[in-house]
């Protein structure tokens, strides 16, 4: 039936229905199954005009009428684009610069619901689909707002909020949404344009438009819309709001940017951002809605003058007497509120009772305006460039890496200090900046400060914007993360509250840091200026103004700005401003910044009185730090095994413990903390060995000639038995037994890689208080190869062919000076034993075997030296020589003498063969080569063993 209606709503089928009714034809009744076969026929009819067959309807074509306008600022591309989405919003713009696209709406409520001020809300959100990303949380979705959006929040609220009109008071909310982010632009500033472009659209009473644009400067040179790695190289970082002729917010991050150079950004700034300004006018012509009417809540020029005459005179007096404190000042106003109340209800005046907070409030703003303009009196009786007078001191809680108290005025704030490791850094999820943030500022407003009874709640906005706010102002003196590689939290907690917290907060957190020992460059002091001004109503433009330096509370509420200025004595770290008025002209501003860098050098005196230098790290509190890396085989073997152990070792010692990139890093309160935490993770997973280091370790077998010692996290080394003490030692297992703890020093590495320990190294000889070390410097590194690996340190070769049972050639390195003994681990040792029947039942009396480097134990029975010959002394197996005086396989070991023939002369040694076939080599000393003879007997002396297992022969004297 709906086809049929169709059908017959056609134009086309008109005619049809009218020739049929005029032939008097009347529409019979038919079946459902014809019924349904004629909606049918009707369908395909009106789907295919050409009666052609279609497979089924189609719906109609949906045109959504956009405008759209592109405009350059800089040297990029900026578009605004209204009516493809969320159409139903009073107002909404999606502003697009390369592939970043933001979304901007408003929304305004109808009724005022009797309020005295203007609701407006402002939420921005960046939701992980912009980047292509899936949320990490549980539940896989966005959750509370992140501290970046609740200040990108801020960003597009304080440039429009002055703009709405007095007495507006209907509740409108803002949402901005990014919808798409290459990583290259900062949504923020896209945002607030766009915000200023839907305001513009809507029906909503509005003063605008504004620009709003970000300026860097790399290299001395201004550049406009910076990208974020354009940024990161930028000493500034500038964003600056406007209308076509008015400043309404700067918000500024520098580098010690001086005040010269800060006005030079600022007035290139504005005409930039003036350039947003026409295309949104434009927009708004094509597409904009009519500004309805709304109900402005205005006080009546009769009411307001009805109370004046009775409140002016007890106000006047309050504030003349500069006696008065914050609270009394306040309990005074509150009691002639009361009064004037009184006299409204004797006087049945109600609709003057509903407007009596808002008129007296009114009343005391004209007084202390009138009073500081005309007379140059301010409430407490300052002059108006004049700083309250200040208080701090630091160090006031010894337990506490750092802390602080600064005073100004009735304003008071603590500041602490906490240290922590890298893994302490905060992670960020934003879709653009780092990924994470090693330097915190966290600025608490307790009610109490300001003697109410509040509750505590999650985020506060404006606690996030004091906080970042003091965070930016102190992150340009702090050193370098890898000269500095704590991640720091400051704390500020707000004790009392009369103006300036945030500043206070930045004073405060300047000492607190160079209590805590962090090598900061030099303080930094914050000081907030205010401006009282007369407006000629017909014009709206400034007759007269008056700028305070280092304003109170209660001149911050009735004046028209809160100019924020912190910096170095070098020049301007961060800047914040906030403006009542619908603007203040440009040259006003940079007036201001004089007025303030005076009030910062005399706050910066003050606080070097007290402590001009960072103390150095370790005293008191302040906790150690240890960093070291570890090499590619102990992050291979052990990395897995420290994460799992980490809980364990910080409950147990009380340090804290990070992981990151191959790199451990330990904070401890006290030294022994970190000694302590320093032995168990050297313990289980070593650092890098460096000749001359004490270590500790365990012994974990004994050899005649040596002990194994197991240390640095599994590994191990030979402590030989000339290295036991200064006087000679008979027997090691005298001296020592396995599981022994001691420590030992690591005097070199031998042509393998093995490690070489000495434990009278650390023993001081007789006589002398020190322990002079004798390595040479030649040794000294740090970096030590896997013992698997060969360390060449030869200059001169000897090629020796078919040395070994006549099979491959080998090429074979040997030492210039003395050779060096090449030891196995005790497992090959054991092994190599085993192959040659010579363990015997009591491991604490086995004797040494010849330290072949097999690859694997099951290469021990492939061994090429089987048989090795002696001629003075008896068989070690078993106490018998033979006739022959050969050397049982596996027995020869260092310092056995033997009669050798010469088997090759080569051009830098000799090749000597055993009677029992087993050959070795002799280097020629430094000119000390003699003529040798081929089949020659010679007497010599095993002293070592290359790293193929070769014997390395010195000769006797005959």
């Amino acid at each position: 039936m709906a086809a049929m209606a169709a059908f017959l709503r056609r134009p086309r089928s008109i005619p049809l229905l009218a020739a049929t009714l005029s032939a008097g034809v009347r529409p019979r009744h038919r079946s459902p199954s014809e019924l349904r076969s004629l909606c049918n026929a009707v369908t395909l009819d009106c789907a295919s005009p050409t009666s052609e067959k279609a497979a089924g309807a189609s719906p109609g074509r949906k045109v959504l009428e956009t405008f759209r306008e592109e405009f350059e600022i800089g040297s990029r591309t900026v578009s605004i684009e209204t009516g493809k989405i969320a159409r139903f919003a009073n107002g909404a713009v999606v502003i697009a610069m390369d592939d970043t696209n933001v979304l901007s709406t408003v929304a305004s409520a109808r009724g005022d619901g009797g309020r005295d001020f203007l609701p407006l809300t402002v939420d921005y959100q960046e939701k992980q689909y912009a980047q292509g990303v899936i949320p990490t949380t549980f539940m896989r979705r966005e959750g509370a707002p992140k501290e970046r959006e609740l200040l990108c929040g801020r960003l597009i609220d304080r440039p429009i909020r002055p703009l709405f009109p007095r007495g507006f008071y209907h509740e409108v909310q803002v949402m901005a949404n990014v919808l798409s982010s290459d990583g290259k632009q900062d949504p923020d500033v896209m945002a607030a344009n766009a915000t200023s472009a839907a305001l513009m659209l809507s029906d909503i009473p509005w003063n605008g438009p504004i620009g709003v644009i970000r300026v860097g400067r790399i290299d001395g040179k201004f550049i406009f819309n910076p990208t974020m790695d354009e940024l990161s190289l930028s000493d500034l970082n500038l964003v600056y709001a406007c209308t076509k002729d008015r400043t309404l917010m700067i918000d500024v991050q520098a580098r010690e940017i001086t005040e010269n150079d800060l006005q030079a950004g600022l007035k290139l700034a504005h005409p930039e951002a003036v350039k947003y300004i026409d295309p949104q006018i434009r927009l708004a012509k094509k597409a904009g809605k009519k500004k309805r009417e709304y109900k402005l809540s205005m006080i009546s020029d009769s009411t307001l003058e009805k109370i004046r005459n009775i409140a002016e005179a007890p106000i006047e007096a309050v504030f003349t007497d500069s006696s008065y404190g914050k609270f009394e000042r306040g309990e005074a106003l509150d009691l002639i509120t009361q009064t004037v109340k009184a006299k409204l209800e004797e006087d049945c005046d109600e609709d003057s009772l509903k407007v009596l907070p808002k008129a007296v409030d009114m009343v005391r703003k004209q007084i202390i305006r009138r009073r500081i303009i005309d007379k140059g009196l301010r409430v407490d009786g300052r002059k108006l460039d004049e700083v309250r007078p200040l208080y701090c001191e630091s160090g006031i809680y010894s337990m506490l890496h750092g802390s602080s108290l600064f005073s100004r005025g009735d304003t008071q704030v603590l500041c602490t200090v906490t240290l922590g490791t890298p893994g302490d850094a905060q992670r960020l999820d934003s879709i653009v900046g780092p990924p994470t943030k090693r330097f915190m500022l966290h600025y608490s407003f307790p009610p109490f400060s300001i003697n109410e009874v509040a509750k505590r709640g999650g985020l506060n906005r404006r606690e996030v914007g004091h906080g970042t706010l003091a965070e930016k102002a102190l992150l340009a003196v702090l050193p370098p993360e890898d000269d500095f590689p704590y991640t720091v939290r400051v704390n500020s907690e707000v004790m009392a509250s009369d103006g300036s917290t945030s500043m206070a907060t930045v004073c405060g957190g300047s000492m607190a840091l160079m209590d805590a020992g962090i090598p900061v460059r030099e303080h930094v002091a914050g000081v907030s200026v205010g401006l009282i001004s007369d407006v000629d109503p017909s014009t709206g433009n400034i007759t007269d103004y008056r700028i305070l330096t280092d304003i109170l509370g209660l001149e911050d509420h009735l004046g028209d700005m809160d100019f924020k200025i912190s910096g170095t004595r070098k020049g301007i770290t961060a800047i914040q401003l906030d403006i009542k008025p619908a603007g203040i002209p440009l040259d006003i501003i940079c007036e201001s910044l004089e007025p303030a860098r005076k009030g910062r050098i005399q706050i910066l005196n003050r606080m070097e009185e007290k402590i001009s230098a960072p103390r150095t790290m370790g005293d008191g509190s302040t906790p150690r730090l240890a960093t070291f890396k570890l090499n590619p085989e102990s992050l291979r073997r052990s990395i897995g095994f420290l994460n799992y152990q980490r809980k364990r070792i910080e409950q147990e010692t009380g340090a804290r413990v990070s992981v990151s990139d191959g790199t451990v890093t330990i904070v401890a309160k006290t030294g022994s903390i970190m000694e302590k935490a320093q032995e168990k993770i050297t313990f289980l997973i070593g650092r890098e060995i460096e000749v001359g280091g004490t270590y500790k370790g365990v012994v974990s077998s004994i050899k005649e000639y040596g002990a194994f010692i197991e240390f640095n996290g599994g590994q191990q080394g030979l402590l030989h038995i000339s290295e036991l003490a200064h006087e000679p030692v008979s027997k090691i297992c005298d001296v020592l037994s396995v599981g022994q703890e001691l420590s030992v020093m690591c005097i070199g590495q031998d042509l393998r890689g093995n490690i070489k320990l000495s434990l009278k190294a650390t023993i001081p000889t007789k006589g002398s208080m020190v322990n002079h070390d004798p390595i040479p410097a030649k040794q000294s590194m740090n970096v030590w190869a896997s013992p698997s690996e060969n360390v060449a340190t030869s200059t001169e070769n000897i090629e020796l062919t078919d040395v070994v049972q006549g099979e491959s050639n080998e090429i074979q390195s040997i030492t210039d000076s003395s050779p060096a003994v090449v030891i196995l681990s005790a497992a090959e040792c054991e092994a190599q034993e085993l192959a040659a029947g010579q363990a015997t039942k009591t491991t604490s009396r086995k004797l040494s075997r010849s330290p072949r480097p097999y690859a694997s134990p099951q290469d021990a029975g492939s061994s090429n030296l089987q048989k090795r010959q002696s001629k003075k002394e008896k068989d070690v197996s078993n106490g018998t020589k033979d006739k022959t005086g050969s050397i049982q396989a596996g027995s020869l070991k260092i310092g056995d003498r033997l009669i050798a023939k010469i088997y090759q002369i080569r051009a830098h040694g000799l090749v000597l063969e055993l009677t029992s076939g087993i050959r070795g080599m002799y280097k020629f000393e430094m000119n000390g080569k003699k003529d040798f003879e081929l089949g020659k007997e010679l007497q010599v002396r095993c002293s070592s063993f290359s790293s193929k297992g070769i014997p390395v022969f010195s000769l006797l004297e005959e």
